[in-house]
C-alpha cells in the first residue's frame, strides 16, 4: 500500500473536508455512525493529517492514536497537534504490517483504508492486523468507495469531485478520484473492492456483525444547497460505510 501519492499532497489533504460531498455527506455520516466515543480508546488507521483523530478526541475519546503510511501526512498531523495540543499520538506505519501495539483499542477507524489493498491477500492481512489491535467486541468502522458505484451516472463535480474508472485489479475496480480544490485539483488513485471481498476478508480475520451503512446529507447541507442540489448524490452515492465487531 504505497504512500507516495499522499506524500505529495501533505497538508493540502485537509482541503478535501471543505468540499460539499465531504463537509455535508462523509463527515456527518461517519461521525454519526461511530457515535459516542466518550472514555473509549480509538485507533485511527490511514489517519492522514489527523482530521478524524482530532475530532474524536474533542468528542471525548480517552485516547486516540493515528497511523498512516505517509510520512508527510504524519508530519502534518503532528504539526497540527503541536499548534493545538489535544493529546493525540501519531506514528508512521503500514496497516498491512501493523504489529500488536502496546494496548488494544475499543474502536478502530478505517476511512479510505482497506480499499488501498492491491489484492485479496493484502486486504486480509490488513483486517487481521486491525483485529489483533482491538479488544474483544471492539468495533471497526469503515468508509470507502461504494463497491458497486456506477461510473456512467451523473457527474460529481457539483459536489467537488470527479470519479473515473482506471482499470481492474483482483479486488475490484481501480478508481481515479480528483478533488476539485482551488487553486490546484488533487488526484488520488485507489480502488472500489467488491462487496464480497470486504466481507470475506473481514470474516476471515475474525470480525462479525457486518453491516453496510449508507451515507446521508446533513440538515446543514440541505439548508445550504437545497434538496434538488443533492438529487444526483442520492441517486448514486459514491461512498458507503461499513461497521463490524471483533
Amino acid at each position: 500500500m504505497s504512500g507516495q501519492q499522499y506524500d505529495e499532497i501533505g497538508e493540502a489533504f485537509e482541503g478535501f473536508k471543505s468540499l460539499p460531498l465531504m463537509r455535508y455527506g462523509e463527515v456527518p455520516s461517519f461521525l454519526g455512525m461511530v457515535g459516542d466515543v466518550s472514555g473509549r480508546s480509538v485507533l485511527d488507521l490511514a489517519c492522514g493529517t489527523g482530521f478524524y483523530s482530532r475530532e474524536f478526541k474533542r468528542r471525548g475519546a480517552a485516547e486516540v492514536f493515528g497511523v498512516d503510511i505517509s510520512g508527510e501526512m504524519i508530519a502534518a498531523a503532528r504539526e497540527r497537534e503541536q499548534r493545538d495540543p489535544l493529546g493525540v499520538g501519531y506514528e508512521v506505519g503500514d496497516v498491512t504490517e501493523l504489529p500488536p501495539l502496546e494496548r488494544c483499542f475499543d474502536v478502530a477507524l478505517g476511512v479510505q483504508c482497506l480499499n488501498y489493498a492491491q489484492d485479496i491477500a493484502e486486504m486480509e492481512r490488513m483486517c487481521r492486523s486491525i483485529h489483533r489491535n482491538l479488544v474483544p467486541g471492539g468495533e471497526f468502522f469503515v468508509l470507502t468507495q461504494k463497491p458497486d458505484y456506477a461510473f456512467d451516472c451523473a457527474s460529481l463535480e457539483a459536489y467537488g469531485f470527479r470519479c473515473e474508472p482506471a482499470g481492474e485489479i483482483e479486488t475490484g475496480r481501480r478508481v481515479r478520484v480528483t478533488a476539485l480544490l482551488d487553486p490546484r485539483p488533487i488526484t488520488i488513485v485507489s480502488s472500489a473492492p467488491r462487496r464480497e471481498v470486504y466481507e470475506k476478508c473481514l470474516r476471515a480475520a475474525g470480525f462479525g456483525a457486518l453491516e453496510w451503512v449508507p451515507l446521508h446529507v446533513s440538515d446543514a447541507g440541505i439548508h445550504a444547497y437545497g434538496e434538488d442540489f443533492w438529487a444526483d448524490f442520492f441517486a448514486s452515492p459514491p461512498l458507503e460505510m461499513l461497521r463490524c465487531r471483533a
